[in-house]
């Protein structure tokens, strides 16, 4: 499986609470820029699974628009997910030759050295808007490859 991490776009900081903070208006053209780089390069994932934050789902809703791809909003993306429930929850979707999960840090930093085996903590940073891309042979940690991870500022 080709498994693609979106980290959500930026957002406004000012908000009720933390679940209910929009995109800003950079994150907003972010987002556009991700689904444009996506589509020009043909990644069009069968599944973009997002975080039910607010600047999550706005950053999978930008891309699964224009990608044409299935949006699933799952509660097991929201912030605080772990990389074992992660990779647990991620088994129903094992078919599937490309998935896509739009969520938060440093959730999908843990994931992504988990699924390669590095160590934990400070080997991998992702930041906001960027696509990580893993090969995972299988749902399991250490089984992955990491091909390529891009800041939206080289897209």
């Amino acid at each position: 499986m080709h498994l693609y991490l979106l980290r959500h776009a930026d957002a406004d900081t000012v908000a009720p609470s933390d679940d209910l903070r929009f995109l800003s208006e950079k994150g907003m053209m972010q987002a556009n820029r991700v689904a444009r780089f996506c589509d020009a390069l043909n990644i069009h994932p069968q599944h973009i699974l997002s975080s039910p934050l607010r600047r999550a789902h706005q950053t999978a809703a930008e891309v699964a628009g224009l990608l044409k791809s299935e949006l699933i909003t799952v509660r097991w993306l929201a912030c605080g997910a772990t990389p074992e429930v992660i990779i647990e929850r991620m088994d129903e979707y094992k078919a599937a030759a490309s998935v896509m999960i739009v969520g938060h840090e440093p959730d999908f930093s843990l994931l992504a050295a988990k699924l390669i085996g590095a160590r934990p903590h400070g080997s991998i940073h992702i930041r906001k808007a960027s696509l990580t891309l893993i090969d995972i042979p299988e749902l399991i940690a250490g089984t992955g490859r990491l091909e390529f991870s891009i800041p939206v500022k080289l897209m």
